[in-house]
């Protein structure tokens, strides 16, 4: 299904020629990132897709060093052009301030993380197989206002050692509208959306989110109920099938993603879609730069080959293609052939590279299976 036609303005239909803007980033981004672009060629390749991909710049902290920003001014341009012709944006990893800075710079409010277990991954993990059967959860994040958007500083207390200060809000309009995208997404699913506040620790901003939720989930007539963040997180392990839509304030979206990541299996599994009101799109892994796993072949990549099916999908309406991505990288998983972070009993080891080449055989068998049938159709 798809996520972005619960925002303001929905998702395009189907198109057949893509402009991609690719920031490889730092740490394991420069190893994944490319094995997804490979599986982007093949089905460009079978399905008649013009790509034009366009690479940017350095990101996150390779970027402060030469540019003293992890969104430099050149990035910004980058990001820009792609937008304005249409295209989306397929990032990696990037650290220090830059995924914050790009969501303020593109006003990229809203923020989806599927979290939806592979019934084949269920020898892997550390909940029980029982636990996860059935779940299908959306954690919807706003991602433009709250703690990681204020302002801060650093200064010297006049009774000696440092101070250090950070103010931040939350206005009802920036609520309104995440509530709106979340409410609009239950309604095509089951109806039902779980917000995540701190009454004790930050009671007006969470007040103000009870309150604004409520009656936005009244009038689009979807049942709400609220947690708190750290129930929530225990929630979330503990009993997962009883949420569906999860809607939060920044930096609680932030650590519901990361904990429900646990549910897939590993981090390395976790992938996310960043949009505007009107539909721009960034689309990323969950996970960070992993620099203890560059460079070693033992980083995950379905979380990276997931965003690309996610970008397929939501920013070019290429729904079957979208599908058949998400497909070879079961078929893959099925076979036991594993990166070491998902292996279980039984497993096929392999390392990052030959995990990608597999996927990208099982891609291609998908794809000429699906070009079969047409003839035969035909």
């Amino acid at each position: 299904m798809r996520y972005s036609h619960a925002l303001p303005q929905p998702g395009s239909e189907r198109q057949t020629s893509l402009v991609v803007g690719v920031l490889a980033g730092e740490g394991i981004g420069p190893e994944i990132v490319p094995l997804a672009l490979d599986l982007l060629e093949r089905v460009a390749d079978a399905a008649g897709v013009r790509v034009e991909l366009r690479h940017g710049g350095l990101i996150g902290k390779p970027a402060v060093t030469r540019h003293g920003a992890s969104l430099s001014d050149e990035v910004i341009a980058f990001c820009e052009g792609v937008f304005a012709d249409g295209g989306a944006l397929f990032c990696g990893a990037g650290g220090d301030r830059f995924v914050y800075e790009l969501r303020a710079r593109f006003d990229l409010f809203c923020k989806f993380t599927p979290l939806c277990p592979h019934p084949v991954l269920s020898d892997s993990g550390a909940l029980r197989p029982e636990r996860l059967e059935g779940v299908d959860i959306v954690a919807v994040r706003e991602n433009t206002g709250g703690m990681y958007l204020g302002e801060w500083s650093m200064e010297q207390a006049p009774a000696g050692g440092r101070t250090a200060r950070h103010a931040f809000s939350y206005c009802e309009p920036q609520i309104a509208r995440i509530v709106d995208v979340a409410a609009r997404l239950a309604q095509t699913r089951r109806g039902r959306v779980t917000v995540t506040t701190k009454p004790g620790g930050v009671p007006a901003i969470s007040t103000l989110w009870e309150e604004i939720a409520s009656e936005r989930c009244d009038a689009a007539g979807v049942h709400m109920q609220v947690l708190e963040i750290d129930n929530a997180v225990y929630q979330l392990i503990a009993d997962p099938r009883q949420f569906d839509v999860v809607v939060s304030p920044n930096m609680f979206g932030d650590v519901m993603a990361d904990g429900g990541a646990v549910l897939l299996g590993s981090r390395g599994m976790s992938f996310s879609g960043n949009f505007s009101p009107e539909g721009r799109g960034v689309f990323q892994t969950g996970h960070g730069a992993a620099h203890d796993l560059a460079g070693s072949d033992r980083a995950n990549p379905v979380g990276q080959m997931l965003s690309l099916a996610m970008m397929l999908r939501e920013a070019f309406g290429l729904d079957t293609e979208a599908t058949c991505v998400e497909h070879a990288i079961a078929d893959t998983l099925a076979r036991g052939i594993r990166t070491p972070d998902i292996a279980g009993p039984g497993s096929t080891v392999v390392g990052t590279r030959d995990f990608g080449r597999a996927v990208g055989a099982a891609l291609s068998a998908r794809l000429e299976g699906r070009e079969a049938a047409a003839h035969r159709a035909a």
